[in-house]
């Protein structure tokens, strides 16, 4: 079984008073994107956690299949919002993977080779995934669950960075075909040049 983690909580402060994951992209919500994107994937469960205007963004999401939970400390970073997930994610999940919330481009087929990739990485005895695009490292990763607890302990507005760094010899580089894991949006510019997509 995978968990899906979907951080929701930020502010978007790079985006001015916008809040990124309500913009539209394509008639939906950047944040209903994902979430369709994750339900139409062979992730099992999907959870969102919200904080910064949660309830516009549990507002767009009523009615989806997933899991919401809310995170009183958001403004603690990234981080604070991952914990709140994984104590969140099935006890029995076998991996975690952690999907930002701001990667428009990313479709099902992208997280299936992923989530697939962790079979190949196991094989290989290695237990975390990172993607790459000629040589750019992306999102979303997936670590086994033997790193619950780790990242659980995880600080600030780096994410799992630090698990990640901690254990380079457990990483399998799984390259992708498309630049989707390394396209996200983070100010306006980049929500402009969605290639028609806004």
């Amino acid at each position: 079984m995978i968990s899906a983690i979907v951080p929701a909580a930020g502010m978007s402060t790079r985006m001015g008073s916008q809040n990124k994951l309500l913009l539209p992209i394509n008639g939906k919500t950047l944040i209903e994107r994902t979430v369709d994107t994750l339900i139409g994937s062979n992730i099992d469960e999907t959870i969102v956690v919200v904080g910064h205007q949660g309830e516009l963004v549990k507002a767009v999401l009523k009615g989806k299949d997933i899991v919401i939970v809310e995170n009183p400390n958001y403004k603690e970073g990234m981080a604070s919002s991952i914990r709140a997930g994984v104590a969140a994610a099935t006890p029995g999940a076998g991996a975690l993977l952690i999907c930002l919330a701001d990667q428009p481009l990313l479709e099902p087929a992208d997280l299936n080779r992923i989530t697939s990739a962790m079979v190949d990485a196991k094989a290989c005895g290695k237990s975390i995934v990172v993607p790459f695009f000629k040589g750019l490292r992306g999102n979303p990763v997936i670590l086994d669950a033997i790193y619950r607890n780790a990242m659980i302990d995880v600080v600030g507005d780096i994410g799992c960075k630090k698990i990640i760094k901690q254990h380079p010899d457990e990483v399998y580089a799984l390259e992708m075909e498309t630049d989707h894991v390394v396209r996200d949006i983070d100010t306006i510019e980049e929500y402009r040049n969605l290639d028609g997509m806004a």
